[in-house]
């Protein structure tokens, strides 16, 4: 099941680390399989504040994430990024193939009902 690792970041003024850190990023969550799904894209806020931008790496499984976050590389430039750029960083697995949110949606019935 695909997994992804989603950042929220504020925005921050230009500096030589982070262009470091651009440059360099690609090449460690690579040999992972993951590859960027959203950098920087234009957005349009429907609901809600959403300062700053996003980022989305995609990744084969939550396994290949987790592996390439705790790497030696990553690990080395991650300092380029946080000593400049605030923000929140997740990870979360997809859902899985055929996914069918009405199964969701009749789980939470049945406990309602089983409430009373």
């Amino acid at each position: 099941m695909s997994a992804y690792v989603i950042a929220h970041l504020q925005e921050a003024a230009p500096h030589p680390e982070i262009a470091e850190y651009m440059e360099r990023v690609s090449a460690t969550f690579e040999p992972y399989g993951g590859r960027f799904l959203v950098r920087g894209a234009q957005r349009k806020v429907l609901e809600g504040g959403w300062p700053g931008h996003i980022v989305m790496i995609g990744f084969p499984g939550i396994a290949e994430a987790q592996s390439w976050w705790d790497s030696p590389a990553y690990q080395e430039i991650a300092p380029l990024r946080s000593r400049h750029i605030e923000g929140a960083i997740i990870l979360v697995e997809g859902v899985p193939e055929g996914f069918d949110p009405t199964s969701t949606a009749n789980e939470m019935r049945e406990a309602l009902r089983a409430r009373g």
